[in-house]
C-alpha cells in the first residue's frame, strides 16, 4: 500500500539541484526546479547503478556522474545514452514546508 513519507525539508532543496534520500532500504533523489516544483525518482542511474544525488541537475535533466546518461526528472525519461532504461518516478507534495514522497 503506498503511503506519503517526509523525505526532508523544502529548503534542503536548492533550486536546481537533486538530494539524496534513503528509505526502506531503497534510495531516492528528491528534485527541486528553478520554479519550486519538486520531483522524486530512483535514486540510482539505470545503467550501472550509480547514486544519482552526486549528478549534475540543469534544465529538467539529471547527468549521471559516471557515464553521463542523463534522464528528465520530471517524467523519469532516459534522454542520453548510455542510460536506454527511464527512472521511475514518485509522487510528491510539499505540506508544511516538507517534502512528501508517495511511496508503495
Amino acid at each position: 500500500m503506498a503511503e506519503w513519507v517526509e523525505a526532508c525539508g523544502a529548503e534542503d532543496v536548492e533550486a536546481e539541484d537533486v538530494v539524496r534520500w534513503d528509505h526502506g532500504g531503497r534510495t531516492f533523489a528528491i528534485y527541486r526546479s528553478p520554479e519550486d516544483g519538486y520531483f522524486a525518482t530512483d535514486g540510482l542511474c539505470t545503467h550501472e547503478g550509480v547514486h544519482l544525488a552526486d549528478g549534475l541537475v540543469m534544465d529538467g535533466i539529471i547527468e549521471c556522474p559516471k557515464h553521463n546518461g542523463r534522464f528528465d526528472y520530471r517524467t523519469g525519461r532516459a534522454r542520453g545514452a548510455p542510460a536506454c532504461i527511464d527512472l521511475r518516478t514518485y509522487a510528491v507534495k510539499v505540506e508544511d514546508g516538507r517534502v512528501m514522497v508517495l511511496v508503495d
